[in-house]
């Protein structure tokens, strides 16, 4: 029962957080079981912990929140209804705008108790800096909660924090900093700065993102004409020089957004994974550094077949069962320009590709 005795809700809290407390583990990895399960269904790519708060530093946080004007007000408690995040979760996303749309899938599959957006009292303030993120105190729904696997943790509430990796960043180093409310002016000015360059790199990394993706979509606008590969099997009889083939293209540098749209062409439904494409395109321009979209392109129009032919004899003879859309495109580049792209295959490779051209010399029409 409810009192105003702090010591006798003092030992009804400790009795209880002891019996419930292998219950809470419990309910703890079936939250974020359940979170991971949804979040993944719906391609959030976030992070997901949680903890059990410690029973002491939750009686402390009572003591520091909420005893004395309980107590002033002669309104009787119980110290487990006040400590909403006993099991705490945390989902921490890569950019800000995705806290809106994963925090609304959360609101659609559990019971909302209360929202706490720590990014609005922020952002209300002309100049305070600080923690920014989104905390909700949730519980199963009823539809979940009366599901067999669900019933044990039915009665626990629990709170969840989002946020991004440069706010969880920010929060952990805050709260590292200790008399913080002592410090003298000057150094609460500067934490106030350094809160302000987080939130800075926050919107920053998310212009990147949105500025990359709008590099893609430009190359990926550019005109279709450049990219042309001939018919499967068919060679090209009288290959125009690279200089002449260049003067009918556009003179758009080389960069990974049109070699990405160029090894699209060629190898459709290979999913090219960023950096690797990145690190590519920077090894071509490295040997090759006034390269064009359309000598790129030129070299793989005019000896992509090859490449694709070596590849057919390479794992039909044994030598192994992995011969990925970069080694095909190493492998024409060499072909089109062995003088500048010698090094971009192993000397190996080089040598076991030299010998199949040296033995099928009609390949190379």
């Amino acid at each position: 029962m409810p009192s105003l005795d702090f010591e006798a809700e003092k030992a009804a809290f400790r009795d209880y957080y002891n019996d419930n407390a292998q219950r809470l583990g419990q309910a703890k990895t079936a939250f974020l079981t359940l979170l991971g399960s949804l979040l993944a269904h719906d391609n959030h790519p976030v992070a997901a912990s949680g903890r059990i708060k410690d029973r002491e530093e939750s009686i402390k946080k009572f003591t520091r929140k909420y005893r004395e004007p309980l107590e002033r007000s002669q309104t009787s408690y119980e110290i487990k209804d006040y400590i909403t995040d006993l099991i705490g979760l945390r989902l921490v996303c890569l950019y800000e705008d995705e806290i809106e749309p994963v925090s609304e899938l959360v609101c659609q599959h559990f019971s909302v108790i209360e929202v706490t957006d720590k990014t609005a009292e922020i952002e209300k303030t002309e100049n305070t800096f600080g923690y920014k993120g989104l905390h909700l105190d949730l519980r199963l729904g009823d539809a979940r909660a009366a599901m067999p696997e669900y019933q044990l943790f039915a009665p626990y509430r629990f709170e969840l924090q989002i946020r991004t990796i440069i706010q969880d960043s920010w929060s952990t180093l805050d709260h590292k900093i200790k008399y913080k409310k002592s410090i003298p002016a000057s150094l609460k000015r500067r934490i106030n700065t350094l809160a302000a360059l987080f939130e800075l790199a926050d919107r920053e990394f998310r212009q990147v993102r949105d500025e990359t993706a709008s590099e893609i979509e430009k190359a990926e606008a550019e005109p279709e004409a450049e990219i042309v590969e001939p018919a499967a099997g068919v060679p090209l009889a009288e290959p125009p020089s690279p200089d002449d083939e260049i003067r009918r293209r556009q003179y758009a540098p080389l960069n990974a957004f049109r070699l990405l749209r160029i090894a699209r062409h060629f190898f459709p439904g290979v999913e090219f994974e960023p950096r690797t494409v990145d690190g590519f395109t920077a090894e071509i321009i490295e040997r090759e550094p006034n390269i064009s979209r359309g000598k790129f392109n030129y070299y793989m129009r005019s000896k992509i077949g090859l490449a694709r032919r070596y590849k057919d004899h390479f794992i039909d003879s044994g030598r192994g069962d992995k011969f990925n859309a970069f080694t095909q495109m190493r492998h024409a580049l060499y072909a089109a320009n062995p003088d500048i792209f010698s090094g971009i295959l192993t000397t190996i490779a080089r040598e076991s590709f030299d010998a199949w051209l040296a033995a099928n010399p009609q390949e190379e029409r």
